[in-house]
């Protein structure tokens, strides 16, 4: 994935647009990653995807197997106090 500093992005977003057509366009912020610039097309893919739901006929034994020994790794332990809301 290409990768551009916003201030070369300022200077140039069309040519960054036009490339953001074909593939995902990084724009960083002191060397760092703060936005991915893409297509409007693939935004909406993405965004389709989000709302995609699995009918639980469709769920195979390794799968509920997979689900019923999954275990939330320890670094995430401070998340469980969003449960209580």
């Amino acid at each position: 994935m290409p990768s551009v500093s916003s201030t070369e992005f300022q200077r140039n977003p069309g040519l960054y647009q036009d490339l953001a057509q074909r593939e995902p366009v990084t724009v960083t912020n002191h060397g760092r990653e703060r936005t991915v610039l893409l297509s409007a097309e693939e935004y909406r893919r993405l965004k389709r995807r989000d709302r995609l739901a699995l009918a639980v006929e469709g769920i195979g034994e390794d799968d509920i197997a997979a689900i019923l020994s999954a275990e939330v790794p320890a670094k995430f332990a401070h998340l469980d106090s969003e449960l209580d809301r």
